[in-house]
This record gives structure tokens, C-alpha cells and sequence, in this order.
């Protein structure tokens, strides 16, 4: 089948990474699958021009609105993927509510990440229930063998001190993240840089516990998906001592750059399922996550990871993970397991191969 797929294709972004491993699947099984990025659309209109003119046998959407709502009416058969804000946001708005409902109405299928996720799609269009599926994102890390983290590191560095000499401040004397301490504790936050993240939650309390202990920096990396609040983080991050704005690099570096830091931290509003967090626990690597039903359903508290309800929370955790390294080791190591048993990336391909049948 000749199959399009809709999703926000911001690179680094979670829908993105998920779209790529779709079509890695699909694309295995035969089928030729093509990316398009929902923002560049903008009515169901265009989409069925495309489909026509492209000659598309089938489409998938990530994103219950902003990918769905371009497939409303669709003259060819479609399935949807539940991205998480749709679900959990979008769902509280009256026009994206009616909009979603109208689409799942008319999909062949759709795919929850969670059982969470499924009941509370349901609990909203109860006759959609027995097309919701429930499958968990499949991982793969493959962490660069030639990433350099010293030079990582120092380019931390070399990115505050534009910000801040671009902001008219000193930028004398800032070195970023140190590689000449044998005590470093870097504590990495991946995610796009939107509200809905919130990675500036940690960021004055981190600051803090920086000033009383030097060792500890927090590094936040992600796509600036929304321009006016990446404007707001670097103008905050600007003024804390102890936290950095790293630049984004590809997913191999980044894979890379997870392995070397002390911990992966979440501090989101709302998540559909942390691509990052369950990269963080294949790498072996513990995460301390914000206490939300997204990630309260991937982390299983003191168990395969550590969820904070505040930030000063996150900094006692933090502070238990730093003086008891065999609780870190134990509970990388139950993730991990967890993580292949829960997550494994080839049942996700079968899963996948076979629901696409029914677009047929």
C-alpha cells in the first residue's frame, strides 16, 4: 500500500521520532510510507487534494487534532495515533472536543499508548472504544561511539555566554558546565521548548541547591517549537547560575550525551508517553520524572525510577540518588528490564504491520 502519514515533524520532537519508527516499520512490511508535517496544511481540503494527486491508498495521523482533523471527511480509509496533548489538553477545548470526535468516528482504528489513555478517549466517545487499541512505544538507543562529551560540556559553556553577552550582561568568566572536576552531577532535561513542557518548573530551585553545591548543573535540550516561550527560557536561564541551554544534537549524540549524565529528568504538564524517559531507562540511566499520569503509568516510584510532586522534592530525590549510588544502580537496572519487557521495539513493528491491514 502506498501510505501517508501526518504528524508534526519538528525534528527531535516526540511525534516526530514516533512518526520515523512508523514508517521504519511500515516500510519493513513492503508498504511505502510517506511523511508529510501536519503544520504545513491547514484544512482536510488540501489533504484530499494530496491524496488524490499522490495517488494514497491509506493515511495514519499522529495527533488526534492537529494531525486528524486533516483527514475529517476523508476519501480514503485512515487510522489514528493518540499523540497525548490530544487526549489529555486538547480534549478540554469545546471546538477540538467536537473535532476529535467527528475523526475518531470516521477512523478504521486508533492507538492509545497507555491503558490510561485509552479509558480516558473512551470515557469521551464511549462507541469508539472497541476501535482503540492499546500499544507502547517501542525503543531502540544507539548512542554515537565518537560523541565527545568534554566538548559537549564545553559548549554549554560557549552558549550561555552568547546568551548573556547578547543581553548586554557580562560574559566574563562563564564556563558552562566544568570538565576538570571529578565531582560533576549533570542532570539533562530533554524536551521541546512549549508550555506544556514546562522546563523552567526546576529552574529556581535548581539554581539554589547550584549555589550550595557547585557540582550539580542542569542541562535543558530540545527544539524551540514554540519561539516565544524559548524566548522566556533563555532570558530565565540566563540569570541561574548552574543551569545550561545545550544545544540540540542528533538523536545518536543525544543517545550519547544521556549515557554520560548523572540522571534524565521530566518535568512536564502533561505527557502521552516520554520517548525520553524510556530512552534514558534503556541506556540504563535513572530519571526522576514529574508525577503525572503519563509518566506515573511508564515509572513505578523508588522501583524504575523516582517522580517528584514539587521542585523542592525533586531536589531531596535528587539528593538521595547523589549520597545512595546502589539505589541509582538498582533501580537503572529494574528499568531497563522493565524497558525490554514493556517496550520492546519489535512488537511494536508487528503491531503496527498488522493494523495497517485494515486500512486495506
Amino acid at each position: 500500500m502506498r501510505l501517508l502519514l501526518l504528524a508534526c515533524l519538528r525534528a527531535q520532537t516526540g511525534n516526530a521520532t514516533t512518526a520515523a519508527r512508523i514508517r521504519s516499520h511500515l516500510h519493513a512490511a513492503g508498504h511505502i510510507c510517506v511523511l508529510k508535517d501536519a503544520f504545513m496544511y491547514e484544512s482536510p481540503t488540501e489533504i484530499a487534494n494530496l491524496t488524490s494527486t499522490e495517488k494514497f491508498d491509506a493515511a495514519l495521523a499522529i495527533h488526534l487534532y492537529k494531525g486528524g482533523r486533516l483527514l475529517q471527511g476523508s476519501r480514503i480509509p485512515f487510522g489514528i495515533i493518540f499523540g497525548g496533548t490530544d487526549v489529555n489538553e486538547d480534549i478540554k477545548c469545546e471546538e477540538k472536543h467536537r473535532v476529535m470526535g467527528a475523526v475518531l468516528g470516521e477512523a478504521r482504528f486508533a492507538v492509545a499508548f497507555t491503558v490510561k489513555m485509552k479509558e480516558l478517549a473512551a470515557a469521551e466517545w464511549p462507541d469508539a472504544r472497541k476501535k482503540i487499541y492499546v500499544q507502547t512505544q517501542g525503543i531502540k538507543t544507539t548512542p554515537s561511539e565518537t560523541f565527545d562529551w568534554y566538548r559537549f560540556l564545553q559548549n554549554a559553556g560557549d552558549l550561555l555566554s552568547r546568551l548573556r553577552s547578547g543581553c548586554g550582561q557580562c560574559a566574563a568568566g562563564v564556563i558552562g558546565i566544568p570538565t576538570d572536576t571529578g565531582s560533576l552531577h549533570v542532570f539533562l532535561l530533554v524536551c521541546g521548548l512549549r508550555r506544556v513542557k514546562d522546563p523552567l518548573y526546576l529552574v529556581d530551585v535548581f539554581s539554589d541547591w547550584h549555589r550550595r553545591d557547585p557540582s550539580v548543573h542542569l542541562g535543558i535540550m530540545g527544539p524551540a517549537v514554540d519561539p516565544l516561550f524559548t524566548s522566556e527560557v533563555k532570558e530565565k536561564v540566563k540569570r541561574a547560575p548552574g543551569v545550561h541551554l545545550l544545544q540540540e544534537v542528533p538523536q545518536d549524540d543525544l543517545h550519547a550525551a544521556m549515557k554520560r549524565c548523572f540522571a534524565v529528568v521530566n518535568s512536564s504538564v502533561s505527557e502521552g508517553m516520554s520517548a525520553a524517559i524510556l530512552e534514558a531507562m534503556d541506556l540504563d540511566i535513572p530519571v526522576l520524572a514529574r508525577n503525572i499520569p503519563g509518566n506515573a503509568a511508564i515509572i513505578k516510584h523508588k522501583e524504575t525510577g523516582l517522580l517528584f510532586s514539587t521542585p523542592q522534592e525533586f531536589v531531596l530525590l535528587s539528593k538521595s540518588l547523589m549520597n545512595d549510588p546502589i539505589m541509582g544502580r538498582e533501580i537503572a537496572t529494574r528499568a531497563k528490564d522493565y524497558v525490554k519487557k514493556h517496550h520492546s521495539w519489535e512488537s511494536e513493528r508487528k503491531a503496527y504491520q498488522d493494523l495497517v491491514l485494515r486500512l486495506q
